[in-house]
């Protein structure tokens, strides 16, 4: 008997066991597609799959388009309208190799959104961020750690939370992360970079696991916290809160975020003649086009590109 909830629930399960998406991702898609779930219930009942029409997805288009958020009453914006209709073309997909006789993904077509405009920074914007942190404290040491590594390896605000001080090789420059989609990746340290991991590093007292902490009270870390630190690992959004810090300090004219910081990387690259391929697989983009939003160029090998054209080599 066919049930639409039960089939998004083997869709989920999907894609966490064969897709390896992240939690995140994941309750994401559940939410996306329980609205639809529940829109269908009221407005046009589901009995089988192929109740699934060009039709019905366009009324439920039509309801998006004048749906407002709980979150302030507003109407949802084009973009995040998108991400409902790519949830469903998704599970359409998975519906397909089901073998499922369904309405085909390439029937809906997704409306053209403005393009959001690429946040970075330029080299001057961007010495003035690194020069923010007092480094005669800890935390504002740890700070510049933070930023140094987002912008020499292009890491992901949630990779860089995710590492612990095992994993990165100071001496070789570089070490491996899995990445967004459970993608592995080497990254390399700039020489900066590895400079001031190495101080941080060297004024840590702790034997915590993490590599970047909490700090408590007279900007120390609370030595008295578990065995391996795992309570005192900075989360994403603490990462995000301290370079919005720093930001506002250096009185940049844009609001930066880690995530600006990770376009510098790649934009610095490629200004500087690094190939987009490189780039690309530096970024730890699945496509290539992910990577275009940047530019256009040629080829060469991971280290040779990261070491000649990385500013912070120089």
């Amino acid at each position: 008997m066919f049930g639409l909830t039960a089939l998004v629930d083997e869709f989920l399960e999907y894609l966490e066991v064969e897709r390896n998406l992240s939690l995140l991702t994941i309750r994401d898609y559940r939410h996306y597609l329980m609205h639809f779930v529940s829109w269908s219930k009221k407005n046009a009942p589901i009995a089988k799959p192929q109740d699934i029409t060009v039709e019905l997805v366009r009324k439920y288009r039509v309801y998006l388009a004048h749906y407002n958020s709980p979150n302030g009453n507003l109407p949802l914006k084009k973009v995040t309208q998108n991400y409902y209709v790519i949830a469903l073309r998704s599970f359409l997909r998975y519906l397909i190799r089901k073998d499922y006789k369904v309405l085909t993904p390439d029937k809906i077509e997704l409306p053209r959104t403005e393009s959001r405009s690429l946040k970075f920074l330029d080299r001057d914007q961007l010495e003035r961020l690194l020069a923010q942190p007092d480094i005669s404290k800890d935390a504002g040491l740890r700070d510049k750690a933070i930023m140094e590594l987002l912008f020499s390896t292009g890491l992901r605000v949630s990779e860089l939370c995710k590492l612990n001080r095992d994993q990165i090789n100071l001496e070789r420059g570089e070490f491996g992360i899995i990445g967004k989609g459970g993608r592995a990746r080497v990254v390399f340290l700039s020489e900066r970079a590895k400079l001031w991991l190495n101080r941080y590093f060297e004024k840590r007292l702790d034997q915590f696991k993490p590599v970047f902490i909490r700090m408590r009270g007279s900007d120390k870390p609370d030595l008295e916290v578990g065995s391996n630190g795992e309570k005192m690992r900075l989360t994403s959004r603490s990462v995000q809160r301290i370079v919005e810090k720093y930001v506002r300090k250096a009185r940049l004219p844009i609001k930066a975020t880690p995530h600006a910081l990770r376009h510098s990387f790649a934009t610095d690259l490629l200004s500087n003649g690094a190939d987009l391929r490189s780039v690309q697989e530096l970024l730890g983009h699945k496509n290539v086009a992910t990577t275009q939003i940047y530019t256009h160029v040629t080829n060469q090998q991971l280290r040779e590109v990261h070491k000649a054209f990385h500013s912070g080599n120089k």
